[in-house]
């Protein structure tokens, strides 16, 4: 981890959480949200690919190539692009999370899964769906309200930029039991819960599609 005094976002995305500051990761340094993803346990490996990529791809593309990826997607340090493919968290100065928020469309293995339209008349070619595929908090810094803030902020960015719903496709928990943190990538219910969205179907006992639809 860098010992670099890091600035602290000028101009965060609003969430309901004071102590957490979300911003487009267009607006964030490349340090810093490689510095999530050094610590964020599986992230590191995936680089927030494993949606973006097609299943027969997923396994012969390097981590170098993830990497790179990335890197152009989410435009980081570049304040003046006009599109990025997430949110990065901070508290205090120091970055602490990343969500994956895009429209619907831009992930070609959700449009091979099952998940999301299992039982559900969708339009699997609908741009103005978004969806929220991913988190990743840092060691050391859960349990904090991080998934939550930008679960909040990813449902406001999308909505800025002309979204007519936003889905999740949540890890089903059970109340109680210890989780192991890998497979929660794609978030709980309950964050989602926390950002507005609904629970609108269950396509396998572990899986529920959250959603909220904003008026015309």
């Amino acid at each position: 981890m860098s010992t670099t005094k890091r600035k602290p976002p000028t101009d965060p995305t609003t969430t309901d959480d004071a102590a957490v500051t979300v911003r487009p990761a267009n607006e964030a340094s490349w340090e810093d949200l490689q510095t999530v993803f050094t610590e964020g346990g599986d992230a590191s490996g995936c680089q927030c690919q494993w949606f973006k990529l097609p299943r027969t791809a997923w396994r012969s593309t390097p981590r170098a190539e993830r990497t790179a990826d990335l890197r152009r997607q989410t435009a980081c340090g570049h304040p003046e692009a006009a599109h990025t493919t997430g949110l990065v968290a901070y508290l205090g100065d120091e970055p602490v999370g990343w969500c994956a928020v895009e429209p619907r469309t831009a992930y070609p293995r959700l449009q091979t899964a099952r998940v999301p339209w299992a039982g559900r008349d969708e339009v699997k070619s609908d741009a103005s769906v978004w969806a929220i595929t991913c988190f990743v908090t840092r060691h050391g810094f859960r349990n904090q309200g991080v998934s939550r803030a930008l679960a909040r902020a990813a449902v406001e960015y999308a909505r800025a930029r002309g979204a007519s719903a936003v889905e999740g496709y949540a890890r089903h928990t059970t109340p109680g039991a210890r989780q192991p943190a890998g497979p929660l990538f794609v978030g709980t219910p309950s964050i989602f819960a926390s950002a507005g969205l609904r629970e609108v179907g269950r396509p396998t006992p572990g899986r529920v599609v959250m959603r909220i639809d904003f008026g015309g």
